[in-house]
């Protein structure tokens, strides 16, 4: 039993001494992989379907087109600038929406989307809601909102195996991330719920509706100005 505890402490104070060097680290050394990028290269090894590929060129943010973070502030987090980290009004909304079972909203704020892309999973569980919120009270601590900015923009999910604004749009567009249009910008926003199953450069009728909307919302916030 002694052992046991023991071994419990050793691993509690490795984890803790871990993720808080690395979430430092990260401050000011760009991450070379994340954990969602490795399974879906196992994913795509394993399916005949599928080449394996990891896209990715990580571009400071002044290399990112204005446009897009507007963009994703206006369709992920409207509050971006203001929070520190959780959105607690749309949490509440999205608790009375699963109540009501009615559709489930997202509630999840930039910083949390980047935390659970850079150190996580993304698979749904408790264990993971977790340690998502304990790495964004840490990032939004130890980061400024700009870095945030920059390492969400850099490291989200695009497409199978494409990760990050500037690989999306050579993919997409065929230019780089800094040139990219408000219209490209909103759809590149407008595919990030389902990366998947969705193609900017192809978009469905609700794409097309959904960037619209955006693209609306862009000109309600105005452009997003970092201090």
């Amino acid at each position: 039993m002694k052992f046991i505890l023991k071994l419990i402490k050793i691993l509690v104070i490795v984890f803790f001494t871990s993720s808080i060097t690395f979430v430092v680290l990260y401050r000011f050394v760009n991450p070379p992989l994340t954990p969602l990028m490795v399974v879906r290269s196992v994913e795509q090894f394993f399916d005949e379907d599928r080449k394996v590929q990891i896209k990715k060129d990580f571009v400071p943010v002044e290399d990112i087109s204005p446009y897009l973070i507007q963009a994703v502030v206006a369709s992920e987090d409207n509050l971006f600038l203001q929070h520190s980290g959780f959105d607690f009004q749309q949490i509440k909304i999205a608790r009375e929406n699963a109540k009501k079972k009615n559709k489930v909203r997202g509630a999840s704020t930039i910083t949390q989307q980047c935390a659970k892309n850079v150190f996580l999973y993304n698979k749904h569980s408790w264990v993971r809601k977790g340690l998502e919120a304990y790495f964004t009270v840490l990032i939004e601590v130890c980061w400024s909102k700009e870095r945030i900015m920059e390492v969400y923009l850099n490291v989200i999910e695009y497409g199978d195996g494409i990760y990050g604004a500037e690989a999306a749009a050579k993919h997409y567009f065929n230019k780089s991330a800094k040139q990219l249009t408000k219209k490209e910008a909103a759809l590149l926003a407008a595919c990030l719920p389902d990366p998947l199953k969705r193609n900017p450069a192809q978009p469905t009728p609700y794409i097309q509706k959904r960037t619209g909307q955006i693209m609306r919302l862009m000109d309600l916030i105005g452009p997003v100005k970092f201090e």
